[in-house]
């Protein structure tokens, strides 16, 4: 069941990943001005946002399974919608369904996978599901380029929309349902988002997700300008990105993920977020190819860390009558960070230098003052006893 699972997890980040390198290359071949562009591909993480926030109501009212097979049936059809746009207003349209219907895919995903882990090892389960994620990350934009040129951009659709149809009729038959008492749900839909946001761990958890990528926003906003720069190919932007993915998927998978049960979550939280903001201050300043892949393994176990760290606090804080929305609302906050790190790097006009600073800045003033909190927390508690 937890195989099939981390697939799901695996296809559903394998569908935004795919489109990375090709999107900005379709919207141009549509005649879209280089704004425009900047818009159509803009659009699918605003939207969504949206889908992230009404997935998590729909997801403790329902049951993750529904959301799924509803989040995967609606993904698919508007994939195939993209072999027939011929304008770029279509185009946006389609991706705001796309970023709207997809944001169903990723909360309900991992409120299945948190509701089927053990209490104990929650750290362990969101650190192995980051595996399927790094999986993505490094083989999504490799179809999607190779698929696109071999053969035509509208194929990597219509092949990712035929795998979305076959796992959901898996889905609908291996995924156990889940029964809710009537009780449960009238205190679900009492349970605002605000409740959510007020809590404490929760907020923390958001705060996490938000600074990472925040961080990854600017990362693959910046990263291709730096090598540009300094005069190396342009495929090492894509080799350099995957240094650090596959760094992560190695702490992920290895027995190194026990000690994200061995410790405290926050504590392992603090750390990744302080591991990344070095790593982007010495990227800020690295000249050297060598210098720029040992950043890049440092970002990649910083992300390690952060990743599972968050994901456990949210799921060991929430129930199953509440994890909907809260991983509802924190998938919105990854959507909000990607979207604010690369446009607000834009909109000043920095050099990759400085974006990389202000990315560290944000790290690493939430890890202290996340630090110092938990420190008074529990300097109160031992005055208490």
């Amino acid at each position: 069941m937890k195989q099939f699972i981390l697939i799901i997890v695996l296809i559903s980040f394998f569908d935004m990943f795919s489109q990375l390198p090709i999107m900005s290359p379709f919207a141009k071949s549509l005649g879209a001005s280089p704004a425009f562009i900047g818009l159509i591909v803009g659009m699918y993480s605003f939207s969504n946002m949206f889908g992230n926030i009404l997935a998590g109501y729909w997801i403790d009212k329902q049951g993750g399974k529904k959301v799924l097979l509803f989040g995967f049936s609606l993904t698919a059809a508007i994939l195939l919608l993209y072999a027939v746009v011929t304008t770029p207003g279509q185009l946006m349209i389609v991706r705001f369904f796309h970023g709207l219907f997809s944001g169903f895919l990723v909360p309900a995903a991992f409120t299945v996978l948190a509701n089927r882990g053990t209490e104990s090892k929650q750290g362990k389960s969101m650190a192995i599901s980051g595996v399927a994620v790094g999986i993505s990350a490094i083989i999504g934009p490799a179809f999607g380029g190779i698929v696109a040129s071999k053969y035509n951009i509208e194929y990597v659709f219509i092949i990712i929309a035929c795998v979305m149809l076959l796992i959901a009729v898996c889905s609908a038959f291996i995924l156990p349902a889940r029964s809710v008492s009537k009780n449960k749900k009238d205190q679900s839909s009492f349970y605002t988002l605000f409740s959510i946001l007020k809590t404490p761990l929760l907020a923390f958890s958001f705060i996490g997700a938000f600074s990472l990528m925040f961080a990854q926003g600017v990362l693959a906003y910046m990263l291709p300008l730096q090598v540009e720069a300094l005069n190396f190919g342009t495929h090492f932007s894509g080799m350099l990105l995957s240094t650090f993915g596959i760094t992560a998927i190695l702490i992920f998978g290895l027995p190194t993920n026990r000690l994200f049960d061995k410790y405290q979550h926050h504590h392992t939280m603090v750390l990744g977020m302080i591991i990344i903001g070095f790593a982007l201050i010495l990227l800020s300043r690295a000249a050297s190819l060598p210098f720029l892949f040992f950043c890049m393994v440092l970002y990649g176990a910083g992300f390690a860390f952060l990743f599972p760290s968050i994901s456990a606090m949210l799921v060991e804080q929430t129930d199953e009558e509440t994890r909907g929305k809260a991983f509802g609302l924190f998938y919105a906050f990854f959507s909000l960070g990607v979207v604010a790190g690369s446009s607000l790097t834009g909109i000043l006009s920095v050099t990759f230098s400085t974006g990389f600073i202000i990315a560290a800045c944000l790290l690493l003033v939430n890890s202290i003052w996340i630090f110092f909190y938990f420190k008074r927390k529990t300097a109160l508690h031992n005055r208490m006893e």
